[in-house]
């Protein structure tokens, strides 16, 4: 089936940003909202829960060390899987109606990946990914690196390996590049993420409610 085959039945609305954006924040009380008016809803997030994801997150603390090219492919795989395992897959999702919201995509690679690997080739690899599922849209909280290490210095204890102003500084660039670089085929949503949670999240609603009305 291709992606609009499998997107005919579920809405799956994928979140965006650079750490500490509060997009976790936003996609669960999108999932909350949802539920409240009687939709099915599945939450998840990149990198998953199954052993490719684990192996990543110890990346990311550095209990692992490895090359950046290395963590690109780790997290491909690791998207395959999220599409098409046979328990929870979220194409499976997907085509049994069911809405998928989940807390980064492969936009997150594409921006995170290309600050060591050319862009084009971090899209291509991703290419599988895209046709068998491209989001409904993209949600992308936006913030300045400054207001997001701010974020991450009051949430919790440690850092992860990407968490510094001048490497977030260049992934925000980076979606920038991207979502410039594929405009004609993704629907993105850009919303400011320097306001209350609860009117990044009325923001949000207004721009997606038109999927579930």
């Amino acid at each position: 089936m291709n992606s609009e085959q499998k997107c005919k039945n579920g809405v799956f609305i994928a979140f965006e940003g650079i750490d500490g954006s509060g997009k976790s924040t936003q996609a669960k009380l999108l999932a909350k909202r949802l539920k409240d008016m009687g939709i099915k809803i599945y939450e998840t997030r990149e990198p998953t829960d199954a052993p490719v994801g684990a192996l990543i997150r110890q990346i990311l603390t550095g209990r692992i060390k490895t090359d950046n090219k290395v963590i690109a492919a780790l997290f491909l795989a690791d998207r395959l899987d999220h599409l098409l395992n046979n328990t929870d897959g979220i194409c499976g999702k997907i085509e049994d109606g069911v809405t998928v919201i989940s807390d980064r995509y492969y936009f997150s690679s594409y921006a995170y990946h290309s600050v060591d690997v050319d862009m084009d080739w971090v899209i291509n690899a991703n290419s599988i990914c895209a046709d068998l599922l491209r989001p409904s849209c993209t949600v992308f909280i936006d913030v300045t690196p400054d207001e997001s290490l701010d974020r991450i210095a009051k949430g919790r204890y440690q850092s992860e390996l990407f968490e510094t102003k001048e490497r977030l500084t260049l992934v925000k660039e980076k979606y920038m590049e991207a979502f410039e670089k594929l405009k004609d085929k993704e629907n993105i949503i850009i919303v400011n993420g320097n306001q209350t949670p609860e009117k990044i999240a009325e923001a949000i609603w207004n721009k997606v409610k038109c999927y579930f009305e």
